[in-house]
């Protein structure tokens, strides 16, 4: 790998780039999924090419390449250069870069079991187990269950002087229950929708999730929808549990701070944003008790979002984004750390191939914990519904005007867990929303969720975010919209 990029980096400079940098990535996929008792995915692949970015006269140029020999490596940074010397034709500045030291360095995240070296017939007999679970219950209509796995090397070397290997290992899984009955689909998941939980670790995740031991609860609450009562419409106190926290953050949070959407650069899938730089240090974001970060570091947990060092070379940092209520912070680049007045990039640029583009990316989006235990939040809260596991949601393209629903809910009255309730949902707009948070549970219920699946760019870069949360408490928020007739 060295030797690729060192090739890279020389042909760059000798054609008078005055930056470089080059990735090499090897990355291995595993992919199963069963359906109704039978396998419906299985899918194992691996990729192995490089990613050459260059800065000449003034400008961005990128290219990549399968093609790892000597010649092909030179052709394909002699490419890189061309494509900046001809942007450069059309720039409005010149790129500038906030300075940053050389690392030479090898990081690997820490996990027990290679998911790679247990047998695809011991993940897939796993997968048929829950499914067979979920199936024994009366009104399932659809089990379906999955696993993925990914296994990434990567090596980043810069016209600077960096030199750093990577490799990540990242496991996810998860169940779902489907019931189809009276023109109604109802669903519960387990133990989030979209994928299940995701993370930098290895087997021991899917070990600890324990499929089969949860399958029939999941089963049993998704057939009992059909008959729980409809959730109500006006204005109303919720609790949102820990996952629907978390995608909450993402969409509402997590877009809106990328600074690339808030100076126009970027407006793919998740449009621009309404936090634009004359808000930053004055904008009541939320309550005075939501503190929320943006924290790549391992000591904040093992997530999606989780790195020694971005991709370009920048070592991973915690940045606070909502202090005390107030906006504080983006998601930043070595480009783009100068328009916020920022000497340092907030060390947030990932691509999700060899063959992709490098941007601004969520890391770990978290709320920190607050000081309420569970038990007696809920003894605290008179008259509202409790939400959990994401169904859908829909939010404007300057992440401002949103709609969630979630798959399951539970009325809470005079302190006590109540009936269920089904399709229930919530709207709001996202500062009003945040600063009606009165009440955070504490680090005991605090989860670092991860979320596989952001689409950002064009060609499309799916990547993985985390997000820590714990259920957390919001006052008068209109709910029953989404199913209302």
């Amino acid at each position: 790998m060295e030797d690729w990029a060192n090739w890279a980096i020389e042909t760059a400079k000798r054609r008078r780039a005055s930056y470089a940098d080059a990735r090499v990535m090897d990355i291995r996929h595993r992919d199963i999924s069963v359906k109704n008792g039978e396998v419906g995915t299985l899918v194992e692949s691996e990729s192995l090419g490089m990613g050459i970015r260059v800065i000449a006269n003034g400008a961005w140029g990128f290219a990549s390449t399968d093609r790892l020999t000597r010649e092909g490596v030179q052709a394909c940074a002699a490419e890189a250069v061309a494509i900046a010397k001809a942007s450069g034709l059309a720039k409005r500045e010149n790129v500038a870069l906030a300075p940053e030291k050389a690392c030479v360095d090898t990081w690997q995240n820490p996990f027990l079991k290679d998911p790679f070296r247990i047998p695809v017939e011991r993940q897939i007999e796993l997968l048929l187990a829950a499914d067979k679970e979920m199936r024994r219950i009366k009104g399932i209509t659809l089990a379906e269950g999955s696993m993925s796995f990914r296994s990434i090397e990567q090596l980043f070397a810069s016209s600077t002087g960096s030199l750093i290997h990577q490799t990540k290992m990242q496991s996810g899984a998860g169940i779902v229950a489907m019931s189809f009955a009276g023109g109604e689909i109802q669903k519960r998941s387990y133990p989030n929708s979209f994928g299940g939980q995701h993370m930098l670790k290895g087997y021991e995740l899917i070990e600890s999730l324990e499929l089969v031991a949860h399958a029939p609860r999941v089963a049993e609450e998704c057939v009992a929808l059909h008959s729980a009562a409809q959730c109500p419409e006006g204005h109303k106190t919720i609790i949102l549990g820990a996952s629907q926290l978390g995608l909450q953050i993402h969409e509402s949070i997590g877009h809106p701070i990328e600074l690339d959407r808030v100076l126009g650069m970027e407006a793919n899938f998740a449009g621009t944003s309404f936090l634009t730089i004359d808000k930053l240090r004055k904008l009541k974001y939320g309550s005075d008790i939501v503190n929320v970060v943006a924290d790549a570091r391992l000591d904040h947990g093992a997530g999606l979002g989780t790195f020694a060092y971005d991709d370009e070379g920048v070592p991973a940092q915690c940045t606070p984004i909502i202090t005390n209520g107030l906006f504080t912070g983006y998601l930043s680049s070595r480009e783009t750390a100068a328009a916020i007045g920022e000497k340092r990039s907030g060390g947030t640029v990932r691509c999700e191939s060899w063959n992709r583009l490098p941007m601004i990316r969520m890391t770990n989006i978290s709320i920190d914990p607050g000081t309420w235990h569970y038990d007696d939040l809920i003894a605290d809260t008179d008259d509202a519904i409790l939400m959990e596991t994401n169904r859908s949601w829909s939010i404007d393209d300057k992440r401002y005007h949103f709609q969630f629903s979630t798959e399951i809910g539970w009325e809470i009255k005079g302190g006590k867990i109540g009936r269920m309730i089904k399709n229930p949902s919530y709207s709001g707009i996202t500062t009003e929303f945040w600063n009606s948070c009165d009440a955070i549970c504490s680090r005991e219920h605090w989860t670092l969720w991860g979320t596989p699946n952001c689409g950002k760019g064009q060609p499309q870069q799916t990547m993985g975010t985390g997000h820590g949360a714990s259920p957390a408490r919001f006052r008068d928020v209109r709910v029953g919209v989404a199913f209302s007739k």
